[in-house]
């Protein structure tokens, strides 16, 4: 155990007997090998999304079957993105409009639960979805849609203790499940669109009293126990003017923690507005001037004091909304190196460095990239111009820059929904759409609480036969091993193990596990609503259960253009649904 998570955890024992009691440090560490509990996002807080669990495989998985099914309730139907955590008997999931859940684990029936009462005038962006909770000690910790942070006793869902986030009139919300770390809860926050400044922020789990945040946008300053800290960056040094003060680059996506380099990893999101030719007015547009830091970044942060380790830009000059929030994956490569693993919504996979997070590869992970020709060997894309959307104060009306077709579109080669590493194959897979987008930048003027973007956009899909596109994809040399077809676009998560599977949902219901060698579908159950979860495997009672909820909806049907009618007959939805393998089925082919 590192020096900072050995200190805090020491001092959660020494303040409380409730940790001991509950989720612990040691728990959450060790979450992928202890395999009768799921208690952290990503199934481990590297994100791997890989169970060892073995039980059920290729053989054997066509006689899994459903145990129970559990209805979310009321008309709150919309997105459900929900990653489901299992501890002692009883799983917790989050729902649309800020819901959480405690359900029986053997039987599916409801335990509790808790429904955020959200004022009038929230701004969530891309549907009221929330992607899960965090588990610590005796506390459930979730965030919810006003842009705030609540702690609830895991046992009778009673409010412990809530806080917020920022100010949900000027555009905040949160979205993303909790990150544990010791003795703190850390979250990010949403709202890049209505151009809020993106921040990481470390709360203490007993109290919810704020320890440390720090902003991602340069010039902002940061936070350490109630006194400010240090400067994000370097004022002005890649942003022009005072544009910095509402610079975007929203945390909405959560993060990961390595406890290999002591290093949590946070991903940040668009510049604003995305009109590029705004942000860099006056900016030499070679070297780094106008890159406007650290929007569409990962970055390496210090667990105990929030300061910046490192940071490495995936779209320096973002201008067609590709973020960079995307999740980064711990892992060790086949010649034991150390690396992290992003599969960014600009359409490229990179490969960097665990230890300073310094570049070292990428490749496309989609099939038509129009806006960068490569990934040069300093990391940095290189830009194909007359793909930028144009600049609209040089048109003959100054009110709409030059239209042009950029692919991957906006909502991404990858958007949010989280990818799988295999421990088994070394691969990973990754939930990938083919589409591109017509795109054009408008004149903006920020306003406290509107939308703050200066362009407009059109998703088109870029072949008849599909736009979803699942692939196993090779991290040391970037081949594709193979790659599953859908028609509708993919948004949902995806789960590897050692019992040689891979499990992801699609848009149209259908429950899938392939063969993580040849991409063979080897089983399949239709849910009844489209799959926008994340799913869940643990090992209870001797046999081997697998969880994911349904329910359509997220950013597709508000923001998929052309691609949003292809998809508007499908049904919305709530249900968990939990399968198992019978222990008397285990060993039949």
């Amino acid at each position: 155990m590192n020096r900072f998570v050995a200190a805090v955890t020491a001092s959660i024992f020494a303040a409380s007997g409730a940790m001991a009691q509950g989720v612990t440090e040691d728990m959450l560490a060790n979450d992928q090998t202890m395999t009768n509990q799921v208690v952290t996002n990503g199934m481990g807080r590297h994100l791997q999304r890989y169970s060892p669990l073995e039980t059920l495989n290729k053989d054997n998985v066509k006689n899994l079957v459903p145990a129970w099914a559990f209805s979310l309730g009321g008309e709150k139907q919309r997105g459900q993105e929900t990653q489901p955590l299992v501890y002692d008997g009883v799983m917790y999931i989050t729902g649309s409009y800020s819901r959480l859940y405690a359900v029986d684990v053997n039987t599916g029936e409801e335990l509790w639960q808790y429904d955020a009462r959200l004022p009038e005038g929230i701004l969530p962006c891309c549907d009221v979805i929330n992607r899960g909770a965090a588990l610590a000690g005796d506390k459930v910790i979730f965030g919810t849609l006003d842009a705030r942070i609540v702690a609830l006793d895991a046992k009778t869902g009673d409010v412990v203790w809530r806080d917020q986030i920022n100010d949900y009139k000027a555009g905040y919300s949160y979205t993303a499940a909790p990150l544990v770390v010791g003795d703190l809860v850390i979250t990010g926050n949403s709202g890049g669109e209505f151009g809020i400044v993106g921040t990481v922020q470390a709360r203490n789990i007993e109290n919810g009293d704020l320890v440390w945040e720090r902003p991602v946008i340069e010039g902002h300053m940061g936070m350490l126990n109630g006194e400010e800290s240090t400067m994000t960056g370097t004022l002005n040094a890649t942003w022009p003017g005072d544009m910095w003060q509402t610079g975007g680059g929203a945390t909405w996506l959560g993060g990961s923690y390595d406890a290999d380099t002591d290093t949590l990893v946070f991903g940040t999101g668009n510049p604003a507005p995305w009109n590029s030719h705004l942000r860099n007015a006056g900016q030499p547009t070679d070297g780094n001037t106008g890159d406007n830091l650290y929007a569409a970044s990962r970055l390496g942060i210090d667990p105990a004091t929030g300061e910046i380790k490192w940071h490495y830009q995936t779209t320096p000059r973002e201008g067609w909304d590709y973020d960079g929030v995307n999740e980064v994956v711990a892992y060790t490569d086949r010649d034991g190196n150390m690396r992290y693993a992003t599969a960014d919504r600009n359409g490229f996979f990179y490969v960097l460095n665990r230890e300073d997070g310094a570049f070292v590869d990428a490749y496309p992970f989609v099939k038509d990239i129009s806006w960068a020709s490569d990934i040069g060997d300093d990391g940095r894309p290189v830009f194909i111009e007359d793909n930028r959307p144009g600049d609209p104060s040089a048109s003959a009306d100054g009110k709409k820059g030059d239209v042009v077709f950029s692919s991957p579109g906006f909502l991404g080669g990858k958007n949010w929904m989280p990818m799988a590493f295999s421990q088994r194959t070394g691969n990973f897979y990754v939930p990938s759409n083919e589409w591109g987008m017509d795109i054009w930048n408008e004149p903006i003027t920020y306003k406290k609480g509107a939308a703050y973007l200066g362009s407009g956009f059109t998703i088109k899909p870029n072949y008849e036969d599909h736009i979803g596109s699942l692939k196993a994809i090779d991290p040391d040399t970037g081949e594709w091993k193979w790659e599953y077809k859908n028609d509708a676009p993919l948004w949902s998560g995806v789960m590897t193990t050692a019992g040689g599977l891979v499990f992801f949902g699609t848009p149209e219901g259908k429950f899938m596990a392939l063969d993580d060698e040849t991409g063979e579908e080897l089983w399949s159950f239709q849910t009844g609503s489209g799959i926008v979860g994340q799913p869940i495997t643990w090992d209870q009672n001797g046999e081997q259960y697998v969880s994911i909820i349904s329910g359509w909806g997220g950013a597709v049907p508000l923001w998929g253009g052309e691609v949003a009618k292809k998809v508007n007959y499908l049904n919305q939805g709530g249900t968990l649904w939990t399968f198992r393998l019978p222990k008397e089925l285990a060993a039949a082919n």
